[in-house]
């Protein structure tokens, strides 16, 4: 294994660096051997943890990873936190929405990693895990063995906790300690972010350490995914530096199809897009996203036959739920300028001599803006954030919301009426620096070189559900994708009530005395509950959580895959990914995605131990 060479002048011009990292075979190579035991498509975050994990537990067995993207695993702004990953360049999927009618008829853009490591190369390294009640629904759901008890210690598996000195890091419960991805509590911190966790205190909130341990509410310094010997970004491709000999990687490489024997009972292998087949001796294994993977089952004529149809594709399983169930997180942000004695990352847009200075502490291992991940969170109860009357109006929508018949709803009104579950429906999380919609002030603005910080207020269990399928028309193209974004009136609401909050933050002591305007919606612009509900609209997005698109769940009740992950009416392909995760969970999704990889990896290895 190599060591990490940060060469100053290289990081400087923003180029890349050397990597950590070990040898693998090359596409050419891998390409020569068209028959392998167990082909993962995707390398993402679940794709190269499943595939690693396979090649360690079964020695004796061949596992093909084969990724879309490119190995970036030398590239500067994949590697430096403060970079804040590759979001919106070539190294992303880029895939838009319809246009959606909720939010007054915007196309919102979701980013997906296409880049070895998948979107896990793409976050901002919010590193929590929902609750105990979030993991023990996918069971009670109809899902026998996916619980808490399970789960905690499959994403306790892929983590090592680097315990420090900083704020508190001895305290945080329910973390692992031997696996490849490394995390911490950030090192750096400003004055800006230190006001937040004295006023979520000051808002009746308590400082939590169990955010890792299954219990997420109250404030928190957050865990960012970091190796603490050099502060780089630890994602996915760590795991390939445990992973055996027989494990072999093709990057810069599409599958279009899974092939499937005579009978359509099984998977034979893949078709990659220049047409060349490659075998499956044993399974193949979707880990290609929640967008991908269902678009790929459709592509292989796994789905509804009236879509599979219309793109000229015979349907050879019956499987009408692929691409259904389509949930995400929904954000919505608020941002303030600065007073002049506080210091963000916005000076390192237009201050060319200070990004020069914090580059150069970074590359010497100093703490500097180059380290910065987001470190201040809060999750909450609609009780907590607003009171009895917030509690009831939200129960009452909820209500309203919710499908008699779908047990996914009912899951989450359970979750609005149950206070002893401990279920957060509101995040509120701290980012230092200007972000939203708006943008940045332009060149030619008087608030040009001003500085700012902006709230982010995350809903956790809205009731919109979408979809995700081929285009009928260009079925090898980006698919179409539809979430729905605030289709019930409790949806518009929480994000109405979310921005709202923010505000009262803001002017909450001591985050108060930190900022001078608010700049983004503004204090003139909103100011009535209409107001902030058009906001909502115009101003909502994604926080980059899609899931449900390949379900777990009993098939009668809407599911693509069993619990062992197979995909119903198949014996030997699966999916593993965020696309089985059954309904929101609370919190970032990155951990549950790992843990869904090692028990993936554990259930395969035991059938064919």
């Amino acid at each position: 294994m190599k060591n990490l060479i940060l060469a100053t002048a290289a990081l400087l011009a923003g180029v890349v660096s050397a990597q950590d990292a070990t040898a693998d075979a090359t596409a050419d190579a891998a390409a020569k051997k068209l028959k392998y035991d167990f082909i993962v498509v995707g390398g993402g975050t679940a794709g190269i943890a499943v595939a690693a994990r396979l090649s360690q537990n079964l020695p004796k067995s061949t596992v093909l990873i084969i990724e879309a993207g490119s190995d970036q695993r030398n590239n500067a702004d994949i590697n430096i936190p403060g970079h804040k990953g590759v979001l919106g360049s070539v190294y992303d999927w880029l895939i838009p929405t319809t246009p959606q009618p909720n939010a007054n008829n915007r196309v919102i853009t979701m980013n997906r990693g296409k880049v070895l490591g998948g979107s896990s190369a793409l976050n901002l390294q919010s590193y929590d895990r929902a609750t105990v009640a979030d993991y023990n629904a996918w069971e009670e759901l109809g899902s026998p063995g996916w619980n808490w008890a399970n789960m905690h210690p499959a994403m306790e598996k892929q983590e090592t906790f680097q315990r420090t000195s900083v704020n508190g890091s001895a305290e945080i419960t329910g973390v692992g300690e031997t696996g490849p991805i490394n995390v911490l509590l950030n090192r750096f911190t400003v004055d800006q972010q230190e006001a937040f966790f004295p006023t979520m205190q000051n808002l009746g909130l308590s400082q939590t350490f169990e955010f890792l341990d299954g219990d997420l509410l109250g404030w928190m310094r957050h865990t960012s995914n970091i190796n603490n010997n050099n502060y780089t970004r630890s994602y996915s491709p760590r795991f390939l530096n445990g992973a055996g000999s027989n494990l072999s990687l093709m990057v810069n490489t599409t599958v279009v199809k899974v092939n499937l024997n005579n009978k359509s009972t099984s998977a034979t292998g893949v078709t990659l897009s220049d047409g060349t087949v490659i075998t499956a001796k044993k399974e193949v294994i979707l880990s290609a996203g929640s967008i991908q993977s269902p678009q790929l089952l459709e592509l292989s004529g796994i789905g509804n036959a009236s879509i599979l149809n219309a793109a000229g594709i015979k349907q050879l399983v019956n499987l009408p739920t692929v691409g259904e169930n389509l949930q995400d997180h929904t954000r919505v942000t608020v941002s303030y300028r600065l007073r002049p004695n506080y210091t963000s990352p916005d000076l390192l847009r237009f201050n060319a001599t200070f990004a020069a200075a914090e580059m150069q502490k970074y590359t010497q291992n100093i703490s500097s803006f180059y380290d910065q991940t987001s470190t201040g969170y809060t999750y909450m109860t609609w009780l907590q954030a607003f009171g009895q009357s917030g509690q009831d109006n939200f129960t009452a929508l909820g209500k309203k919301a919710a499908s008699a018949t779908n047990i996914i709803d009912q899951k989450k009104l359970e979750y609005l009426t149950t206070a002893s579950k401990r279920v957060p429906e509101l995040e509120i999380l701290f980012n230092d620096g200007y972000l939203g919609i708006k943008g940045y002030p332009t060149a030619s603005s008087p608030l040009y070189g001003q500085q700012f910080m902006t709230f982010i207020a995350s809903i956790q269990h809205p009731f919109s559900r979408g979809s995700t399928h081929i285009n009928t028309t260009s079925p090898l193209g980006k698919p179409v994708f539809n979430p729905n974004y605030l289709s019930s009136d409790y949806d518009v609401q929480a994000i109405a009530q979310g921005a709202k909050y923010m505000r009262k933050l803001a002017q909450t002591p001591p985050m108060s005395y930190a900022w001078i305007d608010e700049y983004e919606p503004g204090l003139d612009v909103v100011k009535t509950d209409a107001d902030w509900t058009n906001y909502a609209k115009n101003n909502v997005l994604t926080i980059w959580h899609p899931l449900g698109t390949c379900a777990l769940l009993p098939k009668a009740s809407g599911g693509v895959v069993d619990p062992n992950l197979l995909v119903y009416g198949l014996t030997n392909l699966r999916v593993v990914d965020a696309s089985i995760i059954p309904l929101n969970p609370s919190g970032h999704i990155q951990t549950a995605v790992y843990g869904i990889a090692e028990r993936a990896a554990e259930i395969i290895t035991a059938q064919w131990d």
